[in-house]
Order: structure tokens, then C-alpha cells, then sequence
């Protein structure tokens, strides 16, 4: 298909995101942006929370996991495990963390720390946060950004760095004024367009195998890939390590995630907040089971077409798709034209939302906890916005950065690297939340807890390297984050006293 007509459907795409920008950005303050005047509708944050939550590493890592089953990790419907966990970890959100977050009136959640431990813990929150969105956004930009480059622009002649910096100032675009109120009305219509195109492409497969659904899953399942409990404890895909990481990973990935957060605190009335985390939980698990589901059709559709394994590969005339280049393959290669604008609409959908909220989510945070923009009496209102459309812009760079970094690094499943990086990152903002909510011990002054929270990843990063050699082939996964959150505990009891 001619690549200057889809790219005509991301361009189109945009204009209409720009149009809703417009109409929800009319009369907007710094409140308006930082917390949506805290006036959003449960039922859109929770709709919305979808897209965010998935976003193109779902869209096209996770059907790409399932038959992935020659290269350890994730592999069948392993992934479903963390899922699994993640609803453990959202009821502790909706009933432990969203009342916490409403009694205290906050803005920033970071501002708990400071509340309940010091200011140099605020302060160190917010940094965590700001580091472990940073990666984590910039990771799965990354990812949908190379699928466009690979399948569309290359074509074009349009230099990799060149296609990231246009989608950037796209995003900057729509969410300079609005915000967090434009985002919750755009993360629905996008996150619409993203289930809608999953459901159309996972419909079409299934028709063109000419099998009804029981005997593709019995097909699956001749395959190994319908397998979700991993029962080896020394393989990182072992169930009980998964289960328990990814509560751990759904508290501290949104419980403990400004952006997350921010929009879920934007609903007037805590109540409408638990109902928004609820519904979100119960319509996550069921998307990611269909995008699992729609991977084994995948494979079933190539291995039909002739694909066939070799080693660690998955060949195809030649060329391996395993992963995450399975599904881009087939949409835009294998499958009629108007699949594969549903897919680039779908791709794109799944883009935006896990871009511009964490945007939107690090500026409000680097103004207000970093810089204190909305504490400091000598600022005016107009001197805030300047303030917090330089931050805006300046995070706009850093995003390039590292998505380039990304393009180096170059690795052929990013959702094995997201949950990597989330283990490093988000450990001490876990270990810092653990400590204030389960101790009512104090921390001495100072950047003491910085340094904790500093060495914790270095330390676990040592751990992870040698834990195979050190305990018998016992490999370390997504249990890291906890493991990171206790070392980091463990300092922060170290470095407190009892209250007077």
C-alpha cells in the first residue's frame, strides 16, 4: 500500500485531535492543565485509562509474545500472569491509595511524602517519578514510531530523528493549553479507535483461517501457545514471581504514577475515582486477553502462509518477525488495504495516549514539586504559564533524546524492557510509599534518603546480573520492582528513628 495514503490517515488523525484540543482548551488556566479543575467524568478517566495503560507496546508486543516461545520469557499466554497480579495491585489502589490521595486534597501525590516523611522525600518521590515516566513513555513511544518509520516513512525518504521530532510537536500541539482536560476527552477517542481496530483485525484473521474460534484455540493449544503458568521457579516467567510483581507493578506503575493519578484525581468525588480504578481493571484484563488472543491467530495465519521456526527465528520468506515486527508484518504486507489503515489508526491511537499524558503528567510535576511554581507567592498566573510552557517544551527534547537512545539500543521486545526499567525505577518510590503508610517512623533530615533511594537500584542492578551464579539458576524478573522497594525500605528504617 502507497505509504503517502497512510501517512495522509495519521495527518488526518491529527488534525482531529487538534479539534478537539481547541474546544476543550477554550478559557484554560494552570489549573485546567495540571488537574483538569478537578471537574472530569469518572466514566471518560476510566475509558481513557485504557489507552494510556495499553498503548502500541500492548498493541503490537504483546500479540508478538505469544508465539515467541524459542527465546525464554514471555512466551504463549505467559504475559496473562502479570495481568493477573495487576488486580490485586488495582484494589489496593481504589481502596487504600485514591481515599488517601482525596483526604489530602493533593495535586501532586508526591506531595505525601513531604507530609508524612520530609521534604527531601517529596523531593526524591517526584525525581523517581520523573526518571521512571521519562524511560517508560519515551520506551513505548519508541516502539510505534519505528513501526511508522520501518513501514511507511522510510519509503518517504524521511530520516528516523525527523519523523520523531513532527510526532512530538504534534503532541506538544494538542496538549499546550488544555492539558489534563484535553486529555481525558482525546485518551477516549483514541483509546476507541485502538479497541475498534483490535477488534476488526482480530475478526479478519480469524476469518481468513476459515476455522471458527474453538478450533483456533484447540490449534493454539497443539502449539503451546494458549500455556500461562510457568511452574520453573528459576525462569523470570514463573507464575507465583509474576503474579505477586505485577500487583507490585500495577501499585506503583499507577497508584504511585503522577500521570496515572493525575487523572484519576481530577474526578470531583473520590467515590466516582474507585469506580473509574474498578471499571478500568475489569475492562484491561479482558483487552489484553483479546490482544493475546489475536497474537495466536497471528502465528496460526503465517505458519498457514508458509512462516515456520528455525532456531530462535520465526522465518518468513526469508525474514524473521518474531516479536514485535509480527503483527506490523502482516497488517501492512499480508492483509488487504483497508486492514491496514485500521491498523495505522489503531497504531496511532495507541500512540498518542501513552505520550501525551506522561508530557503533560512530568511537566505538572518538575513545575510543581521540582520548582514549586504553585507555592511561590511572587509568581503571577501568567508567570506560571510561561514557567510551565518552557518546562512543556524542554521535556519535548529530552523525549527526542531518548527515543534516539531507544534506536540504538534497538531491542526486539520493548515490553521486556519497560518491565526491566520499571523494576530499577520505580522500586524506590515503592520502598518510599511502603515506609510512610506502614511505619509511623520519622527519617533524619537531608538528602539521606536520596542517597537510599539512589544505591537501591545499584545494588538490585548487581543482584539481577548475578543472581543466576548466586542461587542456582534462579533468575530475577518482574519480582525486581519488589525486591527494589524492600532494599530501599530496609535503608529508609536505617536512616529513621521512632517519634518522640
Amino acid at each position: 500500500m502507497s505509504p503517502i495514503i497512510l501517512f495522509s490517515f495519521v495527518l488526518g488523525y491529527f488534525l482531529v485531535l487538534l479539534g478537539v484540543a481547541f474546544y476543550t482548551s477554550r478559557n484554560a488556566t494552570n489549573e485546567t492543565f495540571f488537574i483538569g479543575n478537578r471537574n472530569s467524568n469518572w466514566v471518560l478517566v476510566a475509558f481513557g485509562m485504557i489507552g494510556t495503560s495499553l498503548s502500541g507496546v500492548t498493541f503490537v508486543s504483546v500479540p508478538g509474545t505469544v508465539g515467541n516461545i524459542v527465546n525464554g520469557g514471555y512466551g504463549a499466554f505467559g504475559y496473562f500472569q502479570v495481568i493477573l497480579g495487576y488486580i490485586f495491585g488495582y484494589f489496593v489502589i481504589a481502596f487504600v491509595l485514591v481515599p488517601l490521595y482525596y483526604k489530602l486534597n493533593l495535586t501532586s501525590i508526591y506531595h505525601y511524602l513531604e507530609i508524612r516523611l520530609s521534604k527531601e522525600s517529596y523531593k526524591t518521590g517526584a525525581l523517581f517519578f520523573i526518571i521512571s515516566r521519562l524511560f517508560g513513555a519515551t520506551a513505548r513511544l519508541y516502539l510505534v514510531i519505528n513501526v511508522l518509520q520501518i513501514f511507511i516513512l522510510d519509503e518517504m525518504g524521511v530520516p528516523f530523528i525527523a519523523t520523531t521530532a513532527i510526532i512530538l510537536m504534534m503532541i506538544l500541539l494538542y496538549t499546550w493549553k488544555g492539558g489534563v482536560k484535553t486529555i481525558v476527552y482525546t485518551d477516549t477517542l483514541q483509546t476507541s479507535f485502538m479497541l475498534l481496530g483490535l477488534i476488526i483485525c482480530l475478526f479478519y484473521i480469524l476469518s481468513q483461517l476459515n476455522i471458527s474460534i474453538s478450533d483456533a484455540l484447540k490449534q493454539m493449544s497443539e502449539h503451546d501457545y494458549l500455556r500461562i503458568f510457568d511452574t520453573t521457579i528459576q525462569h523470570k516467567s514463573f507464575y507465583l514471581k509474576n503474579l505477586v510483581g505485577g500487583a507490585v507493578i500495577a501499585i506503583a506503575m499507577t497508584g504511585l504514577d503522577q500521570e496515572m493519578m493525575q487523572k484519576n484525581i481530577s474526578v470531583r468525588r473520590m467515590q466516582d475515582s474507585q469506580k473509574n480504578i474498578m471499571t478500568f481493571t475489569g475492562t484491561m484484563v479482558i483487552v489484553n486477553l483479546l490482544f493475546l488472543t489475536l497474537g495466536g491467530l497471528l502465528y496460526l495465519y503465517m505458519i498457514q502462509k508458509g512462516a515456520f521456526y528455525q532456531d530462535k527465528t520465526f522465518l518468513f520468506n526469508g525474514k524473521n518477525i518474531i516479536g514485535d515486527d509480527l503483527f506490523p508484518t502482516i497488517a501492512l504486507f499480508h492483509l488487504p488495504q483497508t486492514i491496514s489503515i485500521i491498523f495505522i489508526i489503531a497504531l496511532i491511537s495507541a500512540l498518542f495516549p501513552s505520550a501525551d499524558g506522561a508530557l503533560t503528567a512530568l511537566t505538572s510535576s518538575f513545575c510543581i514539586d521540582i520548582l514549586g511554581i504553585k507555592r511561590r507567592t511572587d509568581l503571577s498566573e501568567s508567570a506560571q504559564k510561561k514557567t510551565r510552557m518552557i518546562v512543556h517544551f524542554s521535556f519535548a527534547i529530552v523525549f527526542l533524546l531518548c527515543i534516539l537512545l531507544f534506536k540504538w539500543i534497538n531491542n526486539k521486545s520493548i515490553i521486556s524492557v519497560i518491565l526491566d526499567l520499571a523494576g530499577y525505577t520505580y522500586g524506590p518510590l515503592f520502598g518510599l510509599f511502603a515506609f510512610g503508610l506502614l511505619t509511623n517512623r520519622t527519617v533524619k533530615r537531608g538528602y539521606g534518603v536520596t542517597a537510599i533511594c539512589l544505591m537501591a537500584p545499584a545494588l538490585c542492578y548487581l543482584l539481577g546480573k548475578n543472581a543466576s551464579t548466586l542461587f542456582n539458576g534462579y533468575q530475577i524478573g518482574v519480582e525486581m520492582l519488589l525486591i527494589n522497594g524492600l532494599v530501599t525500605f530496609t535503608g529508609l528504617w536505617c536512616f529513621s528513628k521512632k517519634p518522640s
